[in-house]
């Protein structure tokens, strides 16, 4: 995955944000997070529901604007590197029913390097073969993206990401709701990020995941609560401020009990190390 000789040479991969809040419809939802993200980095966003992990990640790529603060994407302000930054939303914010291919989904990857004028060309399209390749779904390239089972349809969007040729790469709870070979094929993805120096933030409600897959936690429950090794950031003094009575504390088991949204299950028995 290549990375641009003017940004490697000028100067990591990473990503600072200062005081940054955000949210919507005059609610503010995430508020003053100020945090430096390393080039390479692995993150696990961990919090309960409307902890502002979906808009902490919404506001990194431009989908929602500031209501205060600052993002700079190598030492630049957001914006400056269009391709620079992929989003892998959560599968319920994408309307499945647009009529599109697997692999026209894929090529979506690459229009911020197409413009509005360039038609795609060899490389785009061998770019869209290897991230199908890669997350072995090369067959499905014909297939309507509605057609789809749940853990493919996410493989298709990772696919997309990987098309972008990111710096960093956004991960909106990619475990929930797919089955265990696509969990493994994205746990090995992250594996192959890291070899390459991609930069990854991924939430997640697994804490036990977070804890024993990802170097760096950031806790947030609208703010920050906790930034760092797992070992510190998932201290249960940390997990009690940011879940606060949706914690109970078992011989070191947490049972995350998240009941804001009903008829779906947030239990999350975590051993914490």
């Amino acid at each position: 995955m290549p990375v641009s000789q003017s940004l490697e040479t000028k100067q990591p991969a990473r990503l600072e944000m200062e005081n940054v809040s955000a949210g919507y419809d005059g609610q503010m939802i995430l508020q003053n997070l100020s945090i430096q993200v390393q080039h390479g980095a692995q993150v696990a966003v961990v919090g309960p529901n409307g902890a502002g992990k979906s808009t902490l990640f919404k506001a990194l790529v431009g989908l929602l604007p500031l209501r205060s603060g600052r993002i700079f994407i190598h030492g630049e302000p957001l914006g400056h590197h269009k391709d620079c930054v992929a989003y892998v939303p959560q599968r319920e914010d994408v309307d499945w029913r647009f009529p599109v291919s697997v692999a026209e989904v894929v090529l979506m990857g690459r229009f911020a390097r197409l413009g509005w004028t360039r038609r795609p060309d060899k490389n785009d399209h061998a770019a869209v073969a290897q991230a199908l390749e890669q997350m072995n779904i090369t067959n499905l390239a014909k297939q309507p993206i509605g057609d789809l089972s749940g853990g493919q349809q996410q493989r298709v969007f990772l696919a997309r990401a990987l098309a972008q040729e990111p710096h960093i790469l956004l991960m909106d709870e990619p475990f929930t709701g797919v089955d265990a070979s696509t969990q493994e094929a994205t746990l090995n993805l992250l594996d192959r990020l890291k070899s390459q120096g991609v930069t990854v933030m991924v939430s997640t409600h697994d804490l036990n995941m977070a804890a024993q897959r990802f170097e760096t936690v950031l806790l947030l429950n609208k703010g920050l609560v906790a930034y760092g090794p797992p070992a510190s950031a998932l201290s249960a003094a940390s997990i009690q401020r940011a879940f606060g009575g949706q914690v109970l504390f078992l011989n070191d088991v947490a049972a995350i009990v998240d009941d804001c949204c009903p008829g779906e299950d947030h239990h999350h028995p975590t051993e914490i190390a």
